[in-house]
């Protein structure tokens, strides 16, 4: 089945993200829009997972460098294991195993195939679609470079990401101008706030290089914004009390009168 690499490659007792079901995404999802999402990743290395619905799973890329709104710009789209549908409003940390990191909901919307054989379009490794999401819209084509994934060993799973010209088109960078989480308009600091930053590198070794700064300047982010919620609330005692004053201060129902009695009881 399409799920059985992604299965295979998690611990689903230690990781938050969904097992899935492709059986019954498939009858959940029949004769409904197709469902995409971009996730920005920091795992090893920075990326961006694009995603399309088909079949009660979402095929997915790996995006090094992220979208690009420029036509002339191709980008390199590696093909991963097909995700669970439920994985498309996944945002948060894995804290360890495949995948360890930080999961942004970069973008979503709706996708359509300009050819409604998808299968087809696959595997003549030319999948020509539009994208309807909050940033990124318009005509695109992912094309596969088969001399190049047979170099490499990759199985041809590497493509390109290319933006056809149109008036969703041009020279701006996407994932500069909008760098935010369009499920809570939160950066990566933000969202492993909401954890421990200890969980990410957990029987980890940090990365390296570029993306190894990010992330420890990520963590230190993290860790002075929870420091700086902690320093706004209100102690325990000072919250009990709180509760306290609010319980005792509210009305009090009347109690209900206790029904007397039946006289065919008495003697």
């Amino acid at each position: 089945m399409a799920l059985d690499d992604y299965k295979r490659k998690r611990n689903f007792t230690s990781t938050p993200e969904p097992p899935g079901d492709q059986e019954a995404a498939r009858r959940v999802r029949t004769g409904k829009p197709r469902f995409f999402c971009v996730q920005k990743h920091m795992a090893s290395h920075l990326h961006y997972d694009l995603r399309l619905e088909h079949d009660g799973v979402l095929m997915s890329w790996a995006v090094p460098k992220g979208p690009s709104l420029d036509p002339s710009v191709k980008r390199l789209a590696m093909q991963v294991e097909d995700h669970p549908i439920e994985y498309g409003r996944f945002e948060g940390v894995i804290p360890d195993g495949y995948g360890a990191g930080i999961v942004m909901l970069w973008d979503r919307g709706t996708w359509a195939p300009l050819d409604d054989d998808v299968d087809r379009g696959l595997a003549k490794g030319d999948l020509k679609f539009t994208l309807d999401g909050y940033k990124l819209k318009g005509s695109w084509v992912l094309v596969r470079t088969r001399g190049y994934g047979a170099q490499r060993g990759t199985d041809g799973r590497s493509w390109l990401l290319i933006k056809h010209r149109d008036d969703w088109s041009g020279d701006l960078d996407i994932t500069e101008f909008a760098p935010l989480s369009v499920k809570t308009g939160q950066d990566f600091h933000e969202i492993l706030a909401e954890d421990t930053p200890a969980i990410w590198l957990s029987g980890r070794s940090s990365p390296g290089g570029a993306t190894g700064a990010i992330l420890r300047e990520t963590i230190q982010k993290a860790a002075a914004l929870k420091h700086e919620r902690a320093a706004e609330a209100p102690p325990p005692r000072v919250r009990a009390r709180a509760k306290a004053a609010k319980a005792k201060a509210a009305p009090k129902t009347a109690a209900k009168k206790r029904p007397s009695a039946s006289p065919r009881g008495r003697k």
